[in-house]
């Protein structure tokens, strides 16, 4: 039956949808191994080539799926605010359909030209067309932003907060990617694009830089402190208490680098524990503690935040979230 036959057939409501969309990824993965069991026998590749066509039949029926569960979820009324965050407007989602799911169906429903040209593509390759393939192409797609001048002067305490773009999918789940959920947070940057901001023009000779890091671009996030000019001195750990899933072990710190150019000691004699434990909260939103722990270092210093995410008295902020 061709697939836009077999579209007019599926489920007309968003719940009973996604329950065949699950069955349909249970299939997916059983006829994936099953592909591979064959090629592992050496059967005749008559057989395989059956397999896979069945597969890809499949895979893009799901896609297709997908994107007809985002479409209805789309049409869904919105009112009131996010409570938690305070902004935008609530969607009362069908039973059993996450707000992950909504956002990445949605996506695939905006994009159907995009699964279209994955599912052309993956066919001749003889793969598998996916979704995390399509949500990558998405995002490859989308224009690069504009990243607006850094605020002129020159400034002694740096706090940066910088937007990582992760290279693998984000806690070790298929279509989970950076562009489809951290994206939904704020726009990210490629680490080139981070390590190319003139931070040097806008940092005294003698200055601090504090510089958020997480575990996965650790090494990427010594690269930005090498080309914004900067040494690497010593860290704190945020220990956000809950716990996150990850690819070797539940990763539930993130680092805040210390690196200083020329001299510039702390100006008080207070040694903070190098390890602070707080609850973590709203997505990427780093504790207050820590910019108090900066001010009561540097109580004198000419202070900015980069990537900031509000004003702050005392503090030049550049950022998205804040309009410069």
């Amino acid at each position: 039956m061709a697939i836009t036959k077999r579209r007019q057939n599926l489920p007309a409501k968003p719940a009973e949808l996604r329950k065949w969309i699950l069955i349909g990824k249970v299939k997916l993965r059983a006829q994936i191994a099953a592909i591979k069991a064959i090629k592992s026998l050496d059967e005749a590749s008559a057989a395989t080539q059956a397999a896979l066509e069945d597969t890809q039949d499949l895979a893009e029926e799901l896609l297709y799926a997908e994107a007809q569960m985002g479409t209805m979820l789309e049409a869904i009324p919105k009112s009131g605010k996010d409570q938690t965050s305070g902004r935008g407007s609530m969607v009362s989602l069908p039973a059993g359909v996450t707000h992950k799911e909504s956002s990445l169906a949605q996506q695939l429903s905006k994009n159907e030209e995009v699964i279209a040209e994955v599912v052309a593509e993956a066919r001749e390759k003889g793969e598998i067309p996916v979704r995390q393939k399509v949500l990558r192409q998405i995002a490859a797609n989308k224009p690069k932003p504009t990243t607006p001048p850094l605020p002129k002067g020159k400034y002694n305490v740096v706090y940066a907060d910088p937007p990582w773009k992760y290279g693998t999918d984000q806690h070790g789940k298929a279509g989970y990617t950076q562009e489809t959920v951290i994206g939904t947070h704020y726009p990210s940057m490629d680490i080139q694009d981070i390590c190319s901001l003139p931070v040097l023009d806008i940092t005294a000779t003698d200055c601090v830089l504090f510089l958020w890091a997480t575990s996965p671009l650790l090494r990427e996030a010594f690269a930005v402190v090498d080309s914004w000019g900067f040494e690497y001195k010593a860290s704190f750990i945020w220990d956000k208490i809950k716990h996150n899933v990850g690819h070797y072990n539940s990763v539930r710190h993130e680092f805040l680098l210390i690196c200083t150019r020329g001299s510039f000691m702390p100006e008080t004699k207070t040694l903070y524990d190098s390890v602070v434990s707080i609850e973590r909260t709203k997505h990427s939103e780093k504790p207050e503690k820590f910019r108090e722990i900066i001010e009561s270092l540097y109580p004198s210093g000419k202070k900015i935040e980069l990537f900031a995410r509000k004003q702050v008295k005392g503090w030049k902020s550049y950022g998205n979230d804040v309009g410069v």
